[in-house]
């Protein structure tokens, strides 16, 4: 898929640095929410048999995300900033509010990579129906992760990112299989809960987990 209608547009209207927001793992019971900010300098620099093989991380096998993120890692002025939420604040503050505050997070990170080169971001492309706290002008988008091309970016990062976190806490707590649901309420998560009750990632707050643990 090319760019969006929307992304040409800001460009047309002077908009020199457009960043795509998304964010993964909102409905997992354990880990943190992570959310990617990415910006493209040249549109240009994918070509269309690429830009095809995008598609929201959620529709891609996990070997095509990797290759994917392996690719836009290796592309010149294509940037990128994580901002991730742990599962410790997602209980106090509600996992909404730590979607929020995961791509501000994501956001500043790219931000702090640029400082250097002093490079100001025009826009945001929010993937939800919501607006996140930040000066920068942005619009929300419902389902942007299959309509904008930088959201889709942010999908991939975003996912590869929290998979590779949920695998190093797989070696920590080998016994709950983080290796294969990656956090989410499979049969084999509760089973392991129903076994090993809840371990100190897990997200005590959410309503699946009352079953496992006092709150």
């Amino acid at each position: 898929m090319s760019i969006s209608a929307l992304e040409k547009r800001l460009k047309k209207r002077g908009c020199k640095i457009i960043v795509g927001l998304d964010e993964v793992g909102r409905g997992a019971l354990s880990g943190s929410v992570t959310a990617a900010a990415v910006s493209v300098q040249k549109f240009s620099i994918f070509n269309s048999q690429f830009s095809k093989e995008l598609k929201d991380s959620k529709k891609l096998s996990p070997r095509k995300r990797e290759k994917i993120f392996r690719i836009l890692r290796n592309l010149s002025g294509v940037e990128w900033g994580i901002g991730r939420v742990s599962e410790k604040i997602i209980d106090k503050i509600n996992v909404f509010q730590a979607t929020k505050l995961a791509m501000k997070r994501a956001i500043d990170n790219l931000i702090s990579k640029n400082k250097k080169q002093n490079v100001k971001i025009d826009f945001l492309l929010i993937d939800g129906n919501f607006s996140i706290n930040s000066d920068i002008s942005q619009k929300s988008i419902v389902k942007g992760d299959e309509k904008v091309f930088l959201i889709k970016l942010a999908s991939i990062i975003a996912k590869v990112s929290r998979d590779k976190s949920m695998l190093r806490y797989h070696k920590q707590y080998p016994k709950y299989r983080f290796d294969k649901h990656k956090g989410y309420g499979t049969r084999l998560h509760f089973k392991m809960l129903r076994k090993y009750g809840p371990c100190k990632i897990h997200r005590k707050s959410f309503s699946p987990m009352k079953n496992y643990c006092k709150i």
